[in-house]
């Protein structure tokens, strides 16, 4: 990736940590997404809508959308995909009726050959008739079960978005999409560390258990201050980085692999779905 690309990335990727309090009203999906097509919603949508599953986006054109669908069920762990729509279609009906991909996300960004071109709330003017839309499962699901069980998530606590890392494990290859993955960490004590494991275990479709415990080096991340995505939370010294695959891995392989259009979510800036979480517990 081009040092030319990774500041884009991080250029892009500086909205305002959520407002919890200001967000108090948007508790169902349809409120949520009825914000962000007026423009009242443009941060990230952490603690909105509860019980309900948000979701990650990736738009391409349908010449490639074959190969990256592949490359998700090569890669289900990052690559979670819940919704996909049919070619030019901006509607995904199996999350909700009225849902329009076009709108209905606070952030998107705009890709051409790799690089972010446009970091925009709605991307009506963007679309055309051969694109498809996949959404991809988001750990805001598990993280519900996990502070349900009293397991505290500092970044939730402090109203930032998690911190995510582009690591040096790779996905598995599909057609011309490969790359490095993305993982999302949250620091906890080791025995809410393995409570962590047992219940993330029960949601597969949401990226399941974590990939990594400790020892950030051996992932390829050097300072876990300085994330490439989010915002990031101290590791205190009685606690383990705990690292899930993160549904952001589309954006670090869209900018390895440089198609020469492709849309997607701004990092934290999800779309709220009518499907409920317990809807993606296999217990």
């Amino acid at each position: 990736m081009s040092s030319t690309s990774t500041a884009s990335l991080r250029t892009a990727d500086t909205r305002p940590a959520p407002d919890l309090d200001a967000y108090a009203a948007y508790q169902t999906p349809l409120a949520v997404r009825q914000a962000c097509r007026s423009g009242a919603l443009t941060g990230p949508t952490a603690g909105m809508a509860p019980g309900y599953v948000q979701g990650n986006l990736a738009v391409l054109p349908k010449d490639l959308a074959e190969e990256f669908l592949r490359f998700c069920h090569f890669n289900p762990r990052p690559c979670p995909v819940i919704g996909m729509s049919e070619p030019g279609s901006f509607k995904v009906p199996t999350l909700g009726e009225d849902l329009d991909i076009r709108t209905d996300f606070p952030g998107y960004r705009v890709w051409q050959d790799g690089e972010v071109i446009a970091d925009t709330a709605d991307v009506t003017d963007y679309w055309r008739d051969d694109l498809v839309a996949f959404v991809i499962g988001c750990s805001l699901s598990f993280e519900e079960a996990l502070m349900a069980e009293g397991l505290p998530l500092r970044h939730v606590e402090r109203n930032v978005r998690v911190p995510m890392f582009r690591t040096n494990v790779q996905c598995v290859p599909a057609g011309r999409f490969s790359g490095r993955m993305v993982m999302s960490m949250r620091p906890l004590i080791p025995a809410h560390a393995i409570r962590a494991i047992q219940i993330t275990t029960r949601f597969p479709a949401v990226h399941g258990a974590p990939l990594h415990v400790g020892l950030p080096e051996l992932i390829g991340i050097t300072d876990l201050m300085k994330p490439d995505y989010g915002d990031a939370v101290e590791v205190l010294e009685n606690e383990l980085p705990v690292f899930w695959a993160c549904g952001v891995t589309p954006q670090s392989v869209i900018a390895e692999a440089k198609p020469a259009f492709a849309i997607t979510h701004a990092p934290g800036c999800m779309l709220v779905t009518d499907r409920r979480n317990t809807e993606f517990s296999i217990l």
